[in-house]
């Protein structure tokens, strides 16, 4: 009898589809078992936890690209280098709510504008859009 899961069985482990599964092998972020003669592929708990790790770190906002460079950094145990990735990546999140904040608060003029009109003139955030 086989032991290990099948790729449905890893997918639902992850709590992700089993496309992804094959989308993360064809990006070498997880390892592909070779087939044995019963056709099934058999994936080990550790690869669950990989993707689940992987996962994670997209949560957090890393592309697969950091990810990839995560999982090789595990691999060399370079915790300096691994803190140094997370370092750059709240950096750009903190520039991203800047400029998210910047955009509410523009909306929320314009919508300003627009509870305080009449509702008889042009609206003043099609106005804003237009405007070249």
């Amino acid at each position: 009898m086989a032991t290990g899961l099948t790729i449905g069985k890893l997918a639902e482990a992850a709590g992700v589809n089993i496309e992804t599964v094959r989308y993360y092998q064809r990006m070498g972020l997880l390892d592909e078992p070779t087939k044995p003669s019963d056709g099934y592929r058999r994936y080990t708990h550790k690869q669950a936890q990989r993707l689940r790790f992987i996962k994670r770190a997209q949560g957090l906002g890393f592309t697969l690209s950091e990810i990839g460079s995560l999982l090789e950094l595990e691999n060399a145990c370079l915790c300096a280098n691994t803190r140094e990735l997370a370092v750059r990546k709240r950096a750009l999140i903190e520039q991203r709510m800047a400029n998210l904040a910047v955009i509410h608060e523009a909306l929320t003029g314009l919508i300003r504008q627009c509870d305080a009109g009449d509702g008889g003139d042009a609206c003043p955030i099609i106005e804003v859009l237009a405007a070249a």
